[in-house]
């Protein structure tokens, strides 16, 4: 086999490929009906995506969601996590949805819109009269003029194109522009998301008042996530407390953090909460639960004790925090001590169960021969921290997006003219708002037979 009969066979086999996908792929992929089946597919999985709690763990899903009995009668933690739903945005068949439906935008804009377009942009001169009788608004003026019509229509907005006996005008242009700015918008939307889903991050941390972190306990990442993870910089929890309505409930909770360089300098300073997070390069921690996390007390002349509080189970009737105090040195006895909140009230219970005392932050109990005092109860903050390099990419097609709806409102209107045999022929179509332009159009005819009958009357004067 020579190399003119290979080059041949390949030449043919691209020349197949390039007809089998102009004649086979982009009908389907253009198809109105293939997208929007998939816009609702990509609508009803963001939905579930938002009903379902995502990126939470094993735990939490076997829980809320067991096998008996099922939510629906088939929806079961291990269902959900086979296909995926505990992390919607992050599945390979969403993604893949994303991709297919931006590729129809795509294909639709380069098969259609974008021909349509360069078809709108042509000047189209109707030269014989029975062109006119196709249009829905036309009209004939047996002594009128053609030359009266390029003013008229160029104070109704028109760019007027004009040759011989020949006229043609068009406006709103910027309308058939529109759906191909839509086109684009929705397409770096769907990129942003994409590239969100692939290189985001969201992470959970407790941390108490008055420690620094960085952040380290990712829930969820998308596969090129760990060039997001700040490794530079660090945060300290200044300070943590919640404020209390009169009745005990919580009104509000804080954080006072500063972010730390790699050297430890302070480079930002914010307090934080519910609703108003820290965002420092692309990061934002919000500010999401709060628990106690230690007391400090003195026993006798001790020095400064600060104890570990652990969360304790309620059943559902609240959330309380206990601890456990040695009073004898060979750690043979000791009390409890539980608290519910950061009011500095805590309850104290000896070695029988029993209630010994009722303590606030300052004060100090006897028990069995030993002082006991509180100093502190130290709170911890709940924080939920997020990375989404998308989100610009998805606000500027958004933006995109808008910008294209607006333009696409502009009705492209055209009128067509022609004077020939003593007889002017002047009609038009829109694409959209139809009775004003029809309005539009008589008065524009009213105009030119008006013009037409001030020409008549000088000439008879004449």
């Amino acid at each position: 086999m020579t190399a003119d009969n290979t080059t041949e066979k390949e030449l043919n086999w691209f020349s197949l490929l390039k007809r089998s996908i102009r004649q086979d792929l982009l009908p389907i992929l253009t198809d109105l009906r293939l997208a929007i089946v998939m816009l609702l597919v990509i609508a009803g999985f963001s939905i579930l995506g938002t009903v379902i709690e995502q990126g939470q763990s094993l735990a939490f899903y076997q829980t809320n969601y067991p096998e008996h009995p099922a939510l629906f009668g088939f929806l079961t933690w291990k269902v959900l996590l086979f296909i995926g739903l505990d992390h919607v945005y992050r599945t390979w068949w969403f993604l893949a949805l994303l991709i297919l439906f931006g590729t129809s935008l795509v294909a639709c804009t380069f098969t259609r819109q974008l021909p349509a377009l360069k078809s709108a942009r042509k000047w189209k001169f109707y030269e014989r009269p029975q062109q006119f009788q196709k249009l829905a608004l036309s009209a004939e003026f047996d002594d009128a003029s053609l030359n009266s019509l390029p003013e008229i229509l160029q104070n109704q907005q028109y760019k007027v194109f004009q040759q011989d006996n020949t006229l043609y005008a068009r406006k709103g242009i910027v309308g058939r522009v529109g759906p191909i700015i839509v086109h684009i918008g929705i397409v770096v939307t769907l990129l942003g998301s994409i590239f969100g889903a692939m290189t985001g991050f969201v992470a959970q941390e407790m941390v108490p008042s008055g420690e620094t972190f960085k952040i380290k306990n990712i829930i969820d990442a998308g596969p090129f996530a760990a060039s997001q993870v700040p490794k530079d910089w660090s945060v300290h929890v200044d300070r943590f407390w919640i404020d209390y309505t009169p009745s005990g409930g919580i009104d509000q909770f804080y954080s006072k953090m500063s972010v730390l360089d790699a050297q430890g300098k302070e480079v930002d300073n914010q307090t934080i909460y519910v609703n108003k997070p820290l965002r420092h390069n692309g990061v934002t921690l919000y500010q999401t639960d709060w628990g106690i996390a230690a007391v400090r007390v003195r026993v006798n002349n001790s020095p400064i004790f600060q104890l570990p509080m652990a969360p304790l189970n309620t059943n559902g009737k609240g959330r309380i925090w206990g601890t456990w105090i040695p009073i004898k040195p060979d750690l043979s006895e000791g009390v409890s001590l539980l608290a519910k909140d950061l009011q500095g009230m805590v309850l104290i219970y000896d070695s029988k169960g029993q209630l010994a005392n009722t303590l606030r932050t300052g004060m100090s109990t006897q028990i069995n021969g030993v002082t006991l005092k509180l100093l502190d109860v130290v709170g911890s903050t709940g924080l939920q921290i997020k990375a989404d390099p998308g989100i610009p990419l998805v606000y500027s097609g958004f933006a995109i997006l808008m910008t294209g709806v607006a333009m696409s409102y502009f009705s492209h209107s055209q009128v067509w003219a022609l004077q020939k045999d003593g007889r002017l022929y002047v009609g038009g179509k829109t694409n959209r708002a139809q009775v004003a332009f029809e309005q539009e159009v008589l008065s524009i005819l009213d105009k030119v037979n008006s013009a037409s009958t001030k020409n008549q009357k000088e000439v008879s004067l004449t």
